[in-house]
């Protein structure tokens, strides 16, 4: 039998009503995303990414189409646990440790104080941040801060990680580095993820599939199934096959845009 998608669309439109007047910010969009697949939502600024990740998370109501989170409408999904929701800012808590940071969601679950120390344990393992425990947000560079998050987001093992645009603040470097080690723990913990990007780079880098989006009224404007192996060095990125990709990814930002 055929696996349940994580996340399903049909017809999703959203329009904000401002004091100018209704802005349309998703327009008639139908996604599939299934389980372990690494999805990549691209497109120019306004054009209705992170807008998609808020209506997934219960954060933003449609105003016509459906979604559904492993087959459940966002509000049930977001009552079960169902996500893990990583923003462009790491937004910890400065008077908290590093491990009370990422024991928050599980101390507001109620998880016993033994399962907490475990779960922290774990998640911190997973980011490579085992040794700065006891350490404050302030006293850890951006990148190990955005990891913090990410463990955060991992602590209470929701299978779908919805994650807005979380290294676009961190210089070249420190991003490569995390676009690495992110795809090392996507292998190990076999989760789906819903990425927002501005870098063609860093979609295609990461991607099963990449999600292009046209600007106001946000529209997909093309899907693309990535062709890479599972295993990706950094200098994959110059291969003839990421080039290709990279460029259809181009070349459907363009399209959108001409549509205006």
């Amino acid at each position: 039998m055929a696996q349940a998608p994580v996340v399903e669309a049909r017809g999703l439109s959203l329009t904000f009503e401002t004091n100018d007047g209704p802005v349309q910010a998703l327009s008639n969009v139908d996604l599939t995303v299934g389980k372990g697949e690494f999805v990549s939502f691209i497109g120019p600024s306004g054009c209705g990414k992170t807008t998609f990740l808020r209506v997934v998370a219960d954060l933003e109501q449609p105003t016509a189409g459906h979604v559904s989170v492993n087959g459940l409408s966002p509000e049930a999904a977001r009552r079960a646990r169902a996500y893990g929701y990583v923003f462009q800012a790491a937004g910890l808590f400065p008077w908290r440790t590093i491990e009370k940071n990422v024991a928050l969601p599980l101390e507001i679950m109620g998880f016993s104080a033994a399962e907490q120390k475990e779960r922290v344990a774990r998640t911190l393992a997973l980011v490579n941040l085992t040794g700065f425990e006891r350490k404050y947000p302030w006293q850890l560079s951006g990148g190990m801060q955005q990891r913090a998050s990410i463990a955060r987001a991992l602590a209470f093992d929701a299978d779908l990680l919805l994650m807005d645009e979380p290294f676009g603040a961190l210089d070249e470097i420190v991003r490569d580095h995390l676009n690495e080690q992110l795809l090392k723990l996507w292998a190990r913990t076999d989760k789906t993820i819903c990425f927002v990007t501005h870098s063609i780079p860093e979609a295609v880098y990461l991607s099963t599939k990449i999600v292009v989006m046209s600007p106001r009224p946000g529209r997909v404007t093309d899907i693309i199934e990535s062709t890479l192996p599972k295993e990706r060095p950094l200098d994959i990125r110059e291969t003839p096959e990421f080039l290709e990709i990279a460029h259809r990814v181009r070349e459907g930002l363009r399209a959108g845009m001409g549509d205006e």
